[in-house]
């Protein structure tokens, strides 16, 4: 039986994007009064395990001690639930209606899908670098938190992937600071502590994005996903026993994850192709643009075919019902004209255009709990 409403998400109370003017207040940063509550500290670390979702590490809270012993009351991560998204969310203390990132891809210019991931030209040929054509820095205008922590002369640190140093989505949702490098769970863990230690106010931002590999490639909850899962678990223990004094460390993830068994191909069937112009989004959560005058019939025809699989709602729907929270000037365009959540183990592939990511058992992007509520997990040195 499905949830006979989607989960939306809890903007200005409990979402990711409260979480890092928390933690900018909790270090003596000026600024509104934030929703989430911490205690002043001295020195801070947000960890976003990538693919933690908070029902997923319930279920399997035996794989993961230390995470589940920290877990305090859930998340939720915004709409869509999908990295860049709930990336810039938690960076910018903002949701995706606000700070514009609306989609894995989504119109960012008239007739042009943005991959927000990989800051790339969609559906063509050969993906074009949009670095320099879309500047990141203009797709989302907005201060980061790093820049406002750096701005009140606290020492900050972003610590990831050394391929992320410079990327599109860095620097849209998590410019400011220094960027260090790193390979593995070593010095990642390594590497936070260093940043945490010395004197003075200091801000750590982690990464971390082999759950969530392992859980698109062999399903989320299976072998491989809850082994990693042990490790990630070691990963936050071992920080947490080394937590500098007057410190805290905050782990979340940046959704949850389903499995997917019932694939709707948008590029083989003609009925999901009739009257579109342009369809982005991900398996779970689409974007459909659609040709002038053609709305009600290619709603129409995607109920039809979909039926309880999904909810389907116009732009104005979507932006009414809050799922992206409030909407800035400059984002409607950047919404599909109707906008799809999917739901059960439902998705809407693309063979042609997304062939990877169609074959994918593990996906994530929609409005069920399984994906939208994330763990917020609490660990500190303050006496």
């Amino acid at each position: 039986m499905y949830d006979p409403a989607p989960l939306l998400p809890r903007y200005g109370e409990r979402s990711l994007a409260e979480v890092f003017p928390a933690v900018l207040g909790a270090l003596g940063v000026p600024g509104p009064a934030p929703a989430l509550g911490l205690p002043p500290v001295r020195a801070a670390a947000v960890l976003l395990i990538d693919g933690l979702g908070a029902e997923l590490l319930t279920a399997h809270a035996p794989d993961a001690p230390t995470l589940a012993r920290l877990a305090t009351e859930p998340l939720t991560v915004g709409f869509p639930s999908s990295t860049s998204i709930s990336v810039t969310s938690l960076g910018t203390g903002l949701p995706p209606g606000t700070h514009g990132l609306v989609g894995i891809t989504f119109r960012a210019c008239e007739d042009r899908l943005l991959d927000s991931l990989k800051w790339t030209s969609h559906a063509e040929a050969e993906a074009t670098d949009l670095r320099d054509a879309l500047p990141p820095e203009q797709i989302q205008p907005h201060a980061t938190a790093l820049e406002r922590a750096a701005a009140d002369r606290i020492r900050v640190t972003n610590v990831g992937p050394r391929t992320f140093r410079g990327s599109g989505l860095t620097r849209a949702a998590l410019r400011g600071g220094h960027y260090q490098g790193v390979h593995a769970l070593g010095d990642l863990a390594s590497e936070i502590l260093t940043a945490l230690s010395g004197p003075g106010r200091r801000l750590v931002y982690g990464y971390h994005a082999d759950l969530d590999a392992l859980g698109h490639l062999h399903g989320p909850g299976s072998t491989p996903w809850r082994f990693q899962l042990r490790q990630v678990d070691r990963l936050v223990a071992t920080i947490v026993e080394q937590l500098p004094p007057d410190s805290l460390l905050l782990v979340t993830g940046d959704h949850g994850m389903v499995q997917v068994t019932r694939r709707y191909d948008a590029d083989q069937r003609t009925e999901l192709r009739l009257g579109v112009d342009l369809l982005g989004g991900d398996p779970r959560a689409r974007h459909v643009y659609v040709r002038p005058g053609a709305v009600e019939d290619v709603r129409a025809a995607w109920q039809e075919t979909l039926g309880e699989d999904a909810w389907i709602v116009t732009r104005d729907e979507a932006v009414a019902e809050n799922w992206f929270g409030p909407v800035a000037a400059h984002v409607p365009d950047r919404i599909g004209d109707l906008v799809v959540a999917m739901r059960g183990a439902a998705g809407v592939i693309r063979s042609i255009a997304e062939p990877v990511m169609s074959g994918l058992p593990g996906q994530h992007g929609s409005l069920t709990a399984e994906e939208q509520l994330v763990p917020l997990l609490l660990a500190t040195t303050v006496r």
